[in-house]
Parts: structure tokens; C-alpha cells; sequence
């Protein structure tokens, strides 16, 4: 997690395992989609909508083994609250809000978190909010602390449209950037591959 504003790192949250599979979904934002307009329909207003969703699993074993004090007292639930805590608003933030409300405060500005930024690997460095978390808990030790879990999380791509060109957008810019560079070393097809001469 970072500050949008200056890109400072706040916390970095490291997943136990590497997920086995990534599933990312693109939706195109296209002028002519709507309007049925010809004209348009080779015009694109912004990037893509994209979506990513990963399954992520936590397991106390290896901590137990060697007594890790944490993990003994409280299992898996430090690194389940870490991740929770993306999609909550700070408790001091809620007590400020209902302060100013209490105060007869008319417009109360919704809470503002810091950008997440999600990391698989030195390509893939994206700016994304959190759009789906849910927790299933599949094993538990005396205290019924959860030891075992398995976490699925969908989020969405924040792009220039999203956050502009100032704040974390320019993270979005590299990440495009990023694609640019890695499609301009595939090696280009010919029309006689296709088993074609012409397309005219």
C-alpha cells in the first residue's frame, strides 16, 4: 500500500504462496458500443476495464513447527486481519466521522484509504481496489483459532481514468508501458502462415 499523493510505501503485505492461477478479464470501453454510431466503432475512450481475481492460501504449519509465538496464540489471524484491514476504514477515521456528525457537520466526505497496489512480478505492478474478499476457514487448533485458510480475492485495475495522471495513475501509465514494451517483442505472423495471399 502506498500514498497516492507522494508514492510513499506504507505497508507491504507478502502472500504465503504464490497463487496457482490468476484470472484477469478485460472489458472494452469503446465510443460506438452504446450509440451504434459506425462512425465510432473504432474509437476507444479510456483503457480497459480490467478485473483481476486470485485464490490465495495461508497455512499454519511450518510457524507451529517452529512455536512461532504469534501463531500459537492466535493461529492465522494476524495475517487474515493484514489483508482485511485493506477494505476497512481506519477505527480512527469512523470515531472522526461520527464526531463531525454529532457536531451537526452537514457534508461528512467519504474516508479515503491509501492506494493498493498489487505486485506479481516486476511487469505486473498494479494499482487496483478491492472488489471481492471472502474468507473460508477450513481448519482450526483447540482455541478454535483458524490454522488453515483459503482466501479468494477479486479487485479492479485502476487506470488514468481512475486516478488521473498526477496521483497513482502514473503507476497504471507503467504498467501499460510495461505491456507496450513486452508486445512489441512478439514475433509478427505473415498471411502465408495463414495459408493466404491477400485479404483484399
Amino acid at each position: 500500500m502506498v500514498d497516492a499523493d507522494t508514492a510513499a510505501i506504507q505497508k507491504i503485505i507478502t502472500l504465503q504462496y504464490n497463487p496457482e492461477t490468476l484470472t484477469r478479464s478485460l472489458q472494452v470501453k469503446g465510443v460506438g458500443e452504446s450509440s451504434g454510431n459506425r462512425s465510432e466503432a473504432l474509437r476507444l475512450t479510456c483503457p480497459p476495464v480490467e478485473t483481476i481475481k486470485v485464490e490465495v492460501q495461508i497455512d499454519a504449519t511450518d510457524q507451529l513447527e517452529v512455536a512461532d509465538t504469534v501463531t500459537i496464540q492466535s493461529g492465522i489471524q494476524s495475517q487474515l486481519s493484514i489483508l482485511e484491514m485493506i477494505v476497512y476504514p481506519s477505527s480512527a477515521q469512523l470515531i472522526s466521522n461520527n464526531n463531525l456528525a454529532q457536531s451537526g457537520t452537514i457534508e461528512i466526505i467519504p474516508m479515503e484509504t491509501a492506494l493498493t497496489l498489487f505486485i506479481w512480478n516486476k511487469n505486473r505492478i498494479i494499482p487496483v481496489r478491492l472488489t471481492e474478499f471472502s474468507i473460508t476457514e477450513e481448519a482450526f487448533d483447540v482455541n478454535l483459532n483458524p490454522i488453515r485458510a483459503k482466501i479468494s480475492l477479486g479487485m479492479r485495475v485502476l487506470n488514468v481514468d481512475d486516478l488521473g495522471f498526477d496521483k497513482g495513475g502514473s503507476l497504471f501509465l507503467n504498467y501499460q508501458q510495461n505491456k507496450e514494451q513486452l508486445a512489441g517483442k512478439f514475433r509478427q505472423g505473415s498471411l502465408s502462415d495463414l495459408g493466404i495471399n491477400s485479404i483484399l
